[in-house]
């Protein structure tokens, strides 16, 4: 799958040699945040569409995402990051993901010049799969109404997405979230059709952890806000195996710390992953996080977090 990095790479070659949109496309827009079991449905008729017409079936993504452009301290937290999305939409069978850089040029742009000259012109978006609620240009004057005009003057056809119901609830990106929030990591788990986890690269930290016996690989969370916080035990996936361990998602309080990050302590392990890829599955939450009067108490609370992880992971995951 290639990924197209902003609008004026459309029409660019991949390394096959291979133009971008030359035969047209069947197109789905959205944020797909956490690509869960809604967005695979959509993804599995868009792919289906692009075999039956013969054309390439893309996604279009936005970086940031409209929220965090217009409300960047209210915009919700992320499940997932551009590359995680990356790697899920590419096993699904997406043909190319577009990226395009959400801005104020982009997001001033009428909703006409929108369908004329990215849809029609750059894209020729042979069919569009979108939803019934989907707004775009300046002041969201275009809407789904528009599309399936525009579709008729310019020759493709227009699907609605229609919701993905699990149990009367409808899967949604806020729905997970939601669940995350509230520690119902099974809910969360039914809708994203795979355990939630966090993927990130090991970076080098204070080495606060390893000076009170409890080393921990780093990972930059590299959003504003994280869709959960706290203690967790946790299943660790390498580049040469899986472990299991403890983890803290936070701001680290009682080292005054101001930015969310990931610090995994890894049991029975002594490798090196500094520059390392490493995904985080979230299996249990342990305690909230919170701030220590002393160093001394919070080994003390690591020390019972690491204990409560093991026994835990013993029991669920006969963790050897």
């Amino acid at each position: 799958m290639q990924l197209v990095r902003g609008i004026h790479n459309i029409g660019l070659s991949d390394d096959s040699g291979k133009k971008s949109f030359e035969k047209g496309c069947a197109l789905t827009i959205g944020n797909f945040d956490g690509v869960h079991l809604g967005h695979r449905r959509v993804i599995a008729a868009l792919v289906e569409q692009a075999k039956v017409i013969g054309c390439e079936a893309v996604v279009m993504v936005f970086e940031p995402q409209p929220q965090e452009l217009f409300s960047p301290d209210t915009a919700p937290a992320r499940l997932c990051r551009l590359r995680d999305k990356y790697t899920l939409l590419k096993k699904l069978g997406v043909d190319r993901l577009l990226c395009v850089n959400f801005n104020q040029k982009f997001a001033s742009q009428s909703a006409k010049e929108f369908v004329e000259q990215l849809l029609v012109k750059r894209l020729a978006v042979k069919h569009l799969i979108i939803g019934d609620d989907f707004n775009f240009g300046k002041n969201r004057q275009g809407n789904f109404d528009m599309l399936c005009q525009a579709g008729e003057k310019f020759g493709f056809s227009v699907t609605d997405t229609a919701s993905f119901k699990l149990a009367d609830c409808r899967i949604s990106s806020t729905e997970i979230r939601q669940a995350l929030e509230q520690n119902r990591l099974a809910d969360a788990e039914k809708m994203l059709g795979r355990p939630y986890s966090i993927i990130g690269r090991v970076f080098h930290g204070d080495k606060r952890g390893r000076e009170i016996g409890f080393p921990t690989a780093n990972v930059s969370l590299k959003r504003k806000v994280s869709p959960i916080t706290g203690v967790y035990a946790v299943q660790i996936k390498t580049f040469d195996g899986h472990y299991y361990g403890v983890a803290n998602i936070g701001s680290r309080p009682t080292f005054l710390g101001t930015i969310a990050q990931l610090e995994v302590h890894i049991f029975d392990f002594s490798k090196n992953l500094y520059g390392q890829n490493i995904e985080v599955i979230i299996l249990k939450k342990l305690r909230s996080e919170i701030k220590f009067e002393s160093i001394n108490a919070l080994t003390a609370q690591i020390d019972t977090d690491t204990k409560q992880a093991r026994i835990f992971l013993n029991n669920e995951y006969k963790m050897r």
